[in-house]
């Protein structure tokens, strides 16, 4: 089998497989900009897990054969057409305004991983098409048109079927007939047959991996729709979330005036909960000054019981410890994901100290309403006052007090003459 580092240096190999697109998303899942077949410098070095700086020399050493595959760089009228064109790119999402901007195809992208030499994921794209071409040239030939798809069982079994129906069966056969002269030879060469088998079997399992999603990120859909968002459907997809979480009076504020924060709600036990939302590239960080100006208008300006920093990209440790310090739970891109996947966020579950305290709550605020109405409940602890004389009756005295204090009240009608005396 062709080792994976013969497309490194062979162009002609390179050239050969090129249409093979499909091989990226049987790795990892490769998300798309807006108009679904470009990506961005970023998108590239965060699909192959390196830095943008890598990809940018890479670029430049090969920007020749790249740019024959489908790498342009927008500049001017180009530039500003293609913005308009998909909103994920304008400068509402992006801290600054761009001169120019590199844009990648599928099969540019397909290119780039036969050419990055320091990156596993690339490495994986490489076996992958090496082993779906070698799969194919040890296929058994037949006149008559092969189906458009065939199924990874059906070709790892003519393989199996290919190496032991034209190799170890007729020595097999061979040896059986003279078995009692070479035993010895027979045994070693079980031995060896049995190695082949499990060799098999493991290459048989790696290609079961990668031609079905990915077990160890079986999410990766979802933060791919997320990153294809505008700053405002960003937005709207945390509120949903929101509610769906059993959040009610949730409302996305608008783009100005919003005074640092993006979403306002109560939570399900009725805490005050107030957002920000940041959809950045996967490549950025969040940093403390972001945290430490949520953290006043979270705290200072909506007094929040529950402040959420929501980011599609990754936190500085400062900016963790800053959070951590002011009680704002830092939602990551890594959480975000199993966020967005179902799994509900800690600081939104109703827990039984706090279905205590609602319950408190609830309690205080029966108990405001009743003196707004005048019906005044004694405190515990208090004397009670006697009963509020009909209007035909006389006025009696008020009562002498007793060892406990008197009991303030609104003064309504319905308050007894001890009431209005003592208030």
């Amino acid at each position: 089998m062709i080792n994976e580092s013969v497309l490194l240096e062979s162009k002609s190999m390179r050239n050969s497989v090129l249409d093979r697109t499909d091989v990226l998303d049987k790795v990892k899942a490769l998300s798309l900009l807006p108009d679904g077949m470009h990506v961005t410098t970023a998108m590239v070095a965060a699909y192959f897990e390196v830095t943008v700086e890598v990809v940018r020399q890479l670029t430049r050493r090969h920007r020749e054969e790249l740019n024959a595959n489908g790498m342009v760089v927008l500049r001017g009228a180009d530039l500003r057409k293609f913005e308009s064109d998909n909103m994920s790119l304008s400068t509402g999402s992006y801290p600054q305004a761009r001169r120019s901007l590199t844009i990648y195809s599928r099969r540019a992208v397909l290119n780039v991983a036969m050419l990055l030499r320091d990156s596993d994921i690339a490495r994986q794209v490489r076996t992958y098409l090496l082993d779906m071409e070698y799969l194919a040239r040890t296929q058994p030939m037949e006149n008559s048109p092969q189906p458009p798809a065939v199924s990874l069982d059906d070709r790892i079994d003519q393989r199996i079927s290919h190496v032991l129906g034209r190799t170890v069966v007729p020595m097999f056969n061979a040896l059986i007939e003279t078995s009692g002269e070479h035993r010895r030879e027979l045994i070693a060469l079980r031995a060896g047959v049995q190695h082949i088998e499990r060799r098999l079997q493991q290459h048989h399992a790696r290609l079961r991996s990668l031609e079905s999603p990915r077990q160890d990120r079986p999410l990766a859909g979802v933060m791919a729709a997320m990153d294809a968002m505008t700053g405002r459907e960003f937005e709207e997809h945390i509120a949903m979330l929101l509610q769906r979480d059993g959040c009610t009076n949730v409302v996305v504020l608008g783009r100005h005036g919003d005074r640092g924060v993006d979403i306002t709600a109560l939570t399900a036990d009725g805490r005050r909960l107030v957002v920000q939302c940041k959809r950045f590239a996967p490549h950025l960080r969040i940093t403390s000054p972001e945290v430490q100006k949520f953290v006043g208008s979270a705290k200072v300006l909506y007094a929040s019981d529950v402040a959420l920093f929501v980011a599609t990209c990754r936190f500085t440790p400062d900016a963790l410890s800053i959070a951590e310090e002011a009680g704002i739970t830092a939602v990551h891109r890594g959480l975000l994901e199993k966020w967005g996947a179902g799994d509900m966020l800690t600081v939104l579950k109703v827990g039984p100290e706090r279905q205590q305290g609602a319950r408190s709550r609830k309690t205080k605020l029966r108990l405001r309403a009743l003196a707004m109405l005048g019906d005044c409940p004694p405190r515990r602890g208090s004397v009670s006052s006697p009963a509020a004389p009909s209007a035909t009756s006389a006025r009696r005295p008020p009562s002498p007090p007793g060892p406990a204090r008197p009991r303030r009240c609104t003064g309504t009608a319905r308050c007894t003459p001890a009431c209005t005396s003592s208030g």
